[in-house]
């Protein structure tokens, strides 16, 4: 299968929690399996060009996008993950990504990033974008996290109907519900979306719009954390758990450690044969 992955953090280019390493060991080991794996992630200032050979794509140097009303334009360039065929495309923006620590969604003074919400929206909706430039179809895009929660339904919404992007699936991993999880109405409105009415109010939870328009949701169960359980019991997916559980699988991530994220990268690809068949 065709997969694009879709992460905002991947060791050993940037790393602010186990996602980072999750993000590196799950696609090294689908492409084991035979899959054709390609990740986008942003690339953001301290990221060295040349330590990680960096290499520029001319289909890819400009990427548009309309948001909030304006024409924006990304780009991104090539690279792979160290000692692997991994390939790793980097969005450039010299707002949204050029500015940021590596602290990446938070200041140094620990609060969260006031446009947190609507840098990652922008960042989903490029990598959507991105795809014609780079005259690829994927079978499935997995979405890691509240990051890229905003594709499943700008999939739907906007990019569903139009022949290239026919048939695609979207695949929603959900690794933490916090505090990032709550966004702006209004971040969704600048992408273009419209947000069905059971999702009232300006504030309000990605992940459980995701996982409400996404073909498929996979929980990640640590051993710190029961993600498939608080699901059940949140106020913000409560509303919709119904709908959600028809399509909700759970994977174990024993140990935070390359061992057990490969064992979850098996699970992840039993899911997805079993959901999507050969696609």
């Amino acid at each position: 299968m065709k997969i694009y992955f879709l992460a905002s953090e991947i060791t050993p280019f940037s790393q602010t929690s186990f996602l980072a390493t999750f993000c590196k060991n799950v696609p090294i080991k689908l492409q084991q399996y035979g899959h054709d794996i390609r990740l986008t992630s942003p690339k953001y200032g301290y990221i060295s060009e040349r330590k990680y050979t960096l290499r520029e794509v001319i289909r890819l140097r400009e990427i548009e996008s309309e948001i909030g009303g304006v024409t924006e334009v990304a780009s991104a360039k090539s690279a792979f993950i160290p000692k692997t065929r991994v390939q790793v495309y980097f969005m450039e923006h010299a707002d949204w990504f050029q500015p940021l620590t590596t602290l990446l969604y938070k200041s140094k003074n620990g609060r969260a990033l006031s446009d947190n919400d609507d840098r990652f929206g922008f960042y989903s909706k490029i990598a959507l974008e991105m795809l014609v430039n780079l005259f690829w179809s994927p079978d499935i895009i997995i979405c890691n996290d509240w990051q890229s929660s905003f594709v499943p339904i700008l999939y739907k919404q906007l990019f569903a109907n139009q022949e290239f992007y026919k048939d695609i699936k979207t695949v929603q991993l959900i690794h933490t519900i916090n505090e990032y999880t709550k966004v702006s109405k209004s971040s969704f409105e600048k992408l273009g979306v419209e947000l069905p009415k059971e999702f009232a109010g300006d504030s309000l939870n990605c992940l459980s719009v995701a996982a409400t328009n996404a073909d498929l949701v996979i929980a990640v169960d640590g051993p710190n954390s029961k993600i498939s359980k608080e699901l059940s019991s949140h106020a913000d997916f409560k509303p919709h758990i119904a709908g959600i559980k028809k399509k909700l699988k759970t994977i174990n991530l024993k140990n935070e450690d390359e061992a057990s994220v490969e064992s979850t990268a098996d699970g992840i690809n039993k899911i997805l044969q079993e959901a999507f068949g050969s696609a």
